[in-house]
């Protein structure tokens, strides 16, 4: 039972790789028949960039490392930002910004657990 859920969570995986090399190629099209580079599509890139980095990291450990979601969980709040259309509520743009600062902080204090400043001893922790 153990090798059936390995070997399916494998195939997901896959799938999600292949997903977003192929998203990432149909926005390399679009951006060259608009003949236009925004840097909301640059930060898009970034995102395809960050989870084939997270497939790559999950197939060689078998585990997800918290920082790279957060790391994409910023991006796209940021590109969300630059999406964002002029006339709507600034309260919106607070709030997104205090998720950036929270996830910001919070990558930050994962990370920093497991430093050896802290002199923390984190045995169980393999986040990182």
């Amino acid at each position: 039972m153990n090798s059936l859920i390995r070997n399916i969570q494998l195939t997901a995986v896959l799938f999600v790789l292949f997903a977003t090399i192929l998203g990432f190629i149909l926005e390399i099209v679009e951006m060259f028949q608009n003949r236009a580079i925004d840097l909301a599509d640059l930060l898009l890139l970034f995102i395809y960039i960050e989870v084939i980095g997270l497939v790559r990291s999950y197939w060689e450990t078998r585990s997800v490392r918290i920082t790279y979601p957060m790391i994409i969980a910023i991006t796209a709040l940021a590109r969300y930002i630059i999406l964002q259309d002029k006339n709507d509520d600034p309260t919106s743009l607070i709030y997104i910004s205090t998720a950036i600062l929270v996830v910001a902080l919070a990558t930050v204090v994962i990370r920093l657990r497991n430093s050896k400043y802290l002199k923390i001893d984190n045995k169980k922790s393999n986040d990182i």
